[in-house]
């Protein structure tokens, strides 16, 4: 198979062009974020909003999401609709006990990897080979996998010392990374709260201290797969599966094959993110640990458009959210509302400016003066509405920001080899 007709097999649906943003408007946003992080730490006081600490634990609570999105990144590529990104992480999560107590922590990693690829197998062999429908496959599996973790922890680590039959001895740890003299003046010009300035040099402390070499690997799978299902033929081959199979299929691609190394590689890199929830962003596994992690890796892999830069996106505004109402509480969650507010207010703006959609854009802008308004009367966020704040900012985010987006053509259909000739 030549290039130029795999492109024409990917781009053979008549469906919107989407425009892909320029690589020079990646760091450009970024330094605009920061300058408005910068402006609501000046203008409410909380300093929490941009330390080097909540970025650092917002990145570690981002990876288990943008694993999971990844994994149904590969699995929706290939054309297979996965909801059962939740069970393999659970699985995930009880391998990567099983295997650190018995082997080390880096066993612990490839007993994650090993049960959450064996999850994504089951959705495979039910989809691709029996032809089930693909959320019946996925919620089934979220079932399944949730009964086998509870009974495989109850008969494993139910009577070692520290265990019990909802949770592991404590896990060995993984090694941890960072680039040494940088720590120390960084923090330095952090603690000045210059203007943009101490919020960069928060950014780069955040992301040159103390990381997880988890967390390394995390953000390195996200940039090989960019590389191995955009820029090679095994990713071309992978993609037309996922538009046109019957295509695919007259070109000579085994789809069958191409489908189940997908699928199984999203079980993989969602079971690595259940994973990482037990071995670093905890140190121990426990029942219903993900905490439904997995619909959040997969909305935020929607949101994304099926690109990884996308589902880093995404997933790293749920970790920021997620690491702020637990270090800073109502407190800081309050100052955010101010943030979310003109966060909404651009997202309308460039709704009604960029994309024409004067309904979406308005109903954003809207949103968003509600949420200031809030702000404005009020001085803490009630305690129980702090555990639910990052779920709610996400969904509100994702709603008025997902516009125009372009799945696979063939994302959930079923497919048998064949069926075209």
């Amino acid at each position: 198979m030549t290039l130029s007709v795999g492109t024409e097999i990917e781009t053979a649906p008549a469906t919107p062009a989407t425009r892909r943003i320029p690589f020079w408007a990646w760091p450009l946003g970024l330094a605009a974020l920061l300058v408005v992080l910068s402006i609501i730490r000046m203008i409410t006081g909380q300093d929490d909003i941009s330390s080097s600490g909540t970025l650092g634990a917002a990145l570690a609570w981002a990876m288990p999401l943008a694993l999971a999105g990844l994994g149904g990144l590969w699995s929706e590529r290939a054309g297979v609709i996965n909801i059962g990104l939740e069970g393999m992480m659970i699985l995930g999560t009880w391998g990567a006990a099983f295997g650190a107590i018995h082997g080390g922590p880096w066993m612990g990693v490839v007993g994650a990897v090993v049960c959450g690829a064996l999850g994504g197998l089951v959705h495979a062999l039910a989809t691709v080979t029996f032809g089930v429908d693909h959320i019946v496959s996925g919620v089934a599996l979220n079932i399944v996998a949730l009964g086998v973790a509870s009974y495989l922890a109850a008969r494993f680590f139910g009577d070692l010392k520290g265990g019990s039959d909802v949770q592991s001895p404590p896990l060995p740890s993984l090694p941890r990374v960072g680039i040494p003299g940088l720590s120390e003046p960084l923090k330095s010009v952090e603690d000045k709260g210059w203007f943009f300035v101490s919020e960069l040099a928060a950014m780069l402390r955040a992301a040159t201290t103390d990381l997880s070499l988890l967390t390394v690997i995390a953000l390195l799978l996200l940039a090989g797969t960019w590389w191995l299902l955009w820029r090679t033929a095994f990713g071309l081959r992978v993609r037309s599966c996922g538009e046109s199979p019957v295509a695919a299929e007259t070109l000579g691609i085994n789809v069958y094959l191409y489908k189940y190394i997908a699928v199984t590689a999203s079980g993989g890199l969602a079971g690595l993110g259940g994973g990482f929830l037990a071995m670093v962003a905890s140190n121990a596994y426990r029942e219903d640990q993900t905490g439904g992690r997995g619909y959040i890796g997969l909305a935020a892999m929607i949101f994304g458009n099926w690109r990884p830069g996308g589902v880093l996106m995404g997933s790293g505004l749920f970790g920021y959210m997620d690491a702020l109402q637990l270090r800073g509480g109502g407190s800081a969650l309050h100052a955010m509302l101010l943030f979310i507010g003109v966060l909404l207010l651009v997202i309308g703006l460039w709704q009604i400016l960029r994309r024409h959609a004067h309904v979406q854009g308005a109903i954003a802008i809207v949103t968003g003066v509600v949420v200031m308004v809030l702000w404005a009367v009020s001085d803490s966020i009630p305690g129980e509405v702090t555990r639910f704040a990052p779920h709610l900012t996400t969904l509100l985010v994702l709603a008025f920001a997902s516009q125009r987006l372009r799945m696979p053509a063939a994302n959930g259909k079923v497919y048998r080899r064949g069926e075209g000739h």
